[in-house]
């Protein structure tokens, strides 16, 4: 089999597929199968990332598992001739979703690096910006920005805008306080400490618009069939958790609108004009109602897409699934699919599987508002990889029913994964390589 994204879900599904006695190839697209957990989960979740590093780094290591690095789908290697010709049983999906959904204005990609910054990059810069070898575009978190979102990631957004915020304020007074430190206390504690309150930084603060309530924010989830006092008591507790998170962090909430027109001065974006909107069964509306607001930045954090890889058919912006329980293509009967490529979410604890999961209890660790800080956060990956194993079991039934390829088709394909595996320079070794290639600072 192979397995096409190293990071939670592919991990996961290579190690259950491995366990059933299936030699597995996990293609890689960067030097490191850390996948969101490096990349996507904010570097406050220190511990979690160490927990899920080490989780993913032993699934990669078992023997039947060939780790393929440095290698994307669609540029590297062909996907149709990968599927159809290399010789495998089945492959996998699990490259997650990369891709951040576009600002629904015609002309707002133009300003890109121009007063617009979406999620993915922010974050990615947000991580590796303290390492000695991030090379990656780097970004100021200006007072005053404004964030476009709604859920757990817009509030990642938030919060990483507002720490590193209040960090420079606080350094510019001379005094110095870890972005992890004000992050675990909160802005307004970590500065009772030096006799400060927030109001004396003089700072405006971030706002998150959201096109609908604050109580229709994904932040727990409404379970199926749910009585109406059920889906209050729901809505109660998103309203709590996202009052904690604005009261920890000090950032603004502004519901009920859309971006609707474009601000621009001296070619830079200056913000957005908005447009009011009304929840109508369930969907916002547009009103006529209109106002503007103006900020020196804008991060998008809409939702992350799957990057298209040519070969597979999308419908609208996810891939054209036939069956989204496995994630079947309907022109590749082998091919399945698991984690974030199939959901269309870029949200690490989302599960189309396990979503009853994420409940107030694993929003609050996650979201770093309780007591104890993250104290129990690891719950929050229960639902991928949960989901991933389901899937791994259901695939490898669906596998077992393929005839087995020839002992020559089965050394012809190792021989291509040899031959990929030292164009990149990967000596087969994988703890060597992920030593190799892990910088003494990396988080």
């Amino acid at each position: 089999m192979a397995v096409i994204g190293g990071a939670v879900a592919g991990a996961e599904v290579a190690a259950t597929l491995a366990e059933k006695g299936v030699e597995v190839v996990v293609i890689e697209q960067n030097s490191r199968p850390y996948g969101k957990i490096e990349d996507g989960l904010p570097r406050w979740h220190h511990a979690l990332r160490q927990k899920e590093y080490a989780t993913i780094r032993g699934h990669l290591a078992r023997p039947g598992v060939h780790f393929v690095p440095l290698t994307r789908v669609g540029r590297d290697i062909d996907f149709r001739e990968l599927v159809e010709a290399w010789g495998f049983s089945g492959v996998v999906l699990a490259n997650g979703a990369w891709r951040d959904r576009a600002i629904p204005l015609e002309g707002a990609d133009a300003y890109v690096d121009k007063g617009l910054v979406y999620q993915n990059p922010f974050i990615i810069w947000f991580n590796h910006a303290e390492e000695a070898s991030y090379d990656g575009p780097r970004y100021e978190t200006p007072d005053g920005a404004l964030v476009i979102g709604g859920g757990l990631a817009s509030i990642d957004v938030a919060k990483a805008l507002m720490l590193e915020t209040a960090r420079v304020a606080l350094k510019q007074r001379g005094i110095e306080v870890p972005v992890l430190e004000l992050e675990v206390k909160g802005i307004p504690k970590a500065l009772a400490a030096h006799d400060l309150a927030f109001e004396d930084l003089g700072l405006a603060g971030c706002t998150l618009f959201y096109r609908r309530r604050g109580d229709d924010m994904p932040l727990v989830e409404i379970p199926d069939g749910a009585t109406p006092e059920r889906t209050e008591k729901v809505r109660n507790s998103r309203r709590k958790l996202l009052q904690k998170a604005m009261d920890k962090y000090r950032f603004s909430f502004e519901p009920l609108c859309m971006p609707d027109g474009l601000l621009v001065e001296d070619g830079r974006l200056a913000g957005f004009r908005f447009r009011r909107t009304r929840m109508e069964a369930g969907r916002p509306v547009p009103t006529d109602e209109t106002f503007e607001r103006r900020g020196p930045l804008t991060v998008s954090s809409i939702g992350s897409i799957p990057q298209p890889i040519e070969g597979i058919a999308l419908e609208g912006e996810l891939f054209a699934f036939s069956d989204w329980d496995l994630g079947r293509l309907a022109d590749y009967p082998t091919v399945f699919s698991a984690g974030n490529v199939a959901t269309g979410k870029g949200n690490i604890i989302a599960s189309r599987k396990h979503a009853r999961l994420v409940s107030e209890t694993i929003s609050t660790a996650f979201l770093g508002l309780g007591d104890d800080g993250h104290a129990g956060e690891e719950a929050a990956l229960d639902a991928t990889t949960s989901a991933a194993r389901e899937t791994a079991h259901e695939i490898a039934a669906e596998i077992k029913q393929q005839p087995p390829i020839t002992p020559e088709t089965l050394a012809a394909l190792r021989e291509r994964v040899r031959a990929r595996q030292q164009t990149v320079g990967y000596d087969g070794n994988f703890e060597t390589w992920i030593t190799a290639n892990t910088p003494e600072d990396f988080a």
